[in-house]
């Protein structure tokens, strides 16, 4: 079994930032699969999960060994269920139906899915890729950051690459 990363990151990324943003992550993600990462996982939230997710299944064309899992907080048609764009909610059923493989933390939302998710992220992973601003404050990326950093990981922030 090949090494694996997880992605954690902002919903939220100023369409200025997307072009550099995906530049670099595609060059990172071209690099960790010539290290032999193979198996890359999203949570399926929008933003930067989502962006990740399509730039893994877009590589996937090229390199057919890696493989996308997505660990979801909670049973699709839930996580969707208050989305406000037709667009977004296509976008995620792409990718779900795409993925390799995925998995649910839980069938419901609850007030701690979001967290058991990112843990399962974490413990999947030996390397974690992230948008994570840190003017941005308290959030589910920071937690899942911190996560990383005690388990001992290495965590590389695009956030930290794009922005000048």
């Amino acid at each position: 079994m090949g090494r694996a990363i997880c992605f954690t990151g902002h919903r939220i990324i100023a369409s200025a930032q997307l072009p550099a943003l995906q530049t670099e992550l595609r060059g990172l993600l071209i690099t960790a699969i010539a290290t032999g990462f193979l198996d890359f996982y999203a949570g399926g939230a929008l933003g930067w999960d989502t962006l990740c997710a399509e730039q893994v299944l877009e590589l996937r064309n090229t390199y057919p060994g890696i493989a996308l899992h997505l660990v979801l907080p909670c049973a699709p048609e839930t996580q969707t269920a208050r989305w406000r764009s037709a667009r977004q909610v296509a976008a995620y059923d792409r990718i779900l139906n795409a993925a390799d493989s995925w998995e649910c933390v839980g069938q419901d939302y609850t007030a701690t899915c979001m967290r058991e998710r990112n843990q399962r992220l974490v413990m999947l992973a030996d390397c974690c890729i992230c948008y994570y601003r840190k003017s941005a404050g308290p959030s589910g990326t920071a937690q899942t950051i911190r996560m990383a950093q005690k388990k001992g990981i290495p965590v590389i922030n695009l956030a930290d690459m794009t922005e000048k």
